[in-house]
């Protein structure tokens, strides 16, 4: 099956979608990992694959923290960061970025219905609108929100509580699509429905706990809206 739900009793109607964008959308979350890597290199640091991947989705403070619990109180996450956006800047103005499969499909299934949508990002809004609008992606989204215009980041729950404020629902209305364990608990905290779609892992069983439901591809997110709509019939 290409989606599951975990919890049929929280099914119902879907009356917005929230959507994470690196590694959800946009096939970014690999450039990433990739850059922190040679980031940490750089400054002397050996980052594992599992490392560079703890480190997304989240604020300032909380990469600061995990940042010094692999590296101890020397490691400047800001330092490390300042470098990983010049490296991934300069690969993506080379290369591009590429959507994630099955985006076009879910937004052209959510407009059919008229069901409205989010960007809730982690990164800056300059940064979602040169990544989306290259691809025409940008306007198909009802708003962008971004963590940074707000007092708290992922894993706090205050851009998805902003980004079901934006669109006029309530969190519980929402259900929001993400691959990261910061961004699925940071949805689970607001009260949305949280959906993970797996990018470069898949979810253990803390992350489990958290999910409404699991879709494999964006795509497969239809039928899991459909069966959900079933299911509370």
């Amino acid at each position: 099956m290409d989606h599951r739900i975990y919890k049929p009793e929280q099914a119902g109607p879907v009356r917005g979608v929230l959507f994470d964008m690196d590694g959800l959308v946009l096939d970014t979350e690999r450039l990433y990992a990739r850059f922190w890597r040679e980031a940490a290199r750089e400054l002397g640091y050996e980052m594992t694959m599992e490392q560079a991947l703890g480190l997304r989705s989240l604020d300032d403070t909380a990469g600061q923290e995990m940042l010094e619990r692999y590296f101890g109180p020397g490691a400047s996450r800001e330092r490390m960061r300042q470098i990983r956006i010049r490296r991934m800047e300069a690969y993506i103005d080379q290369n591009g970025v590429e959507p994630k499969k099955g985006i076009w499909a879910l937004l052209d299934y959510l407009k059919e219905r008229s069901i409205p949508t989010a960007i809730a990002t982690s990164s800056p809004i300059e940064r979602a609108e040169r990544y989306l609008g290259p691809l025409g992606l940008l306007d198909r989204f009802d708003c962008v929100c971004s963590g940074r215009q707000l007092a708290r980041g992922k894993p706090a729950p205050d851009i998805y509580l902003y980004a079901a404020r934006c669109l006029g629902l309530s969190p519980k209305e929402c259900i929001a699509l993400e691959d990261s364990p910061a961004g699925i608990a940071s949805a689970f905290q607001a009260g949305c429905r949280p959906v993970m779609i797996p990018d470069l892992d898949r979810p253990g069983p803390a992350v489990e706990r958290m999910l409404f439901g699991l879709a494999e591809d964006l795509e497969a997110v239809i039928g899991l809206i459909e069966e959900g709509e079933k299911t509370a019939v």
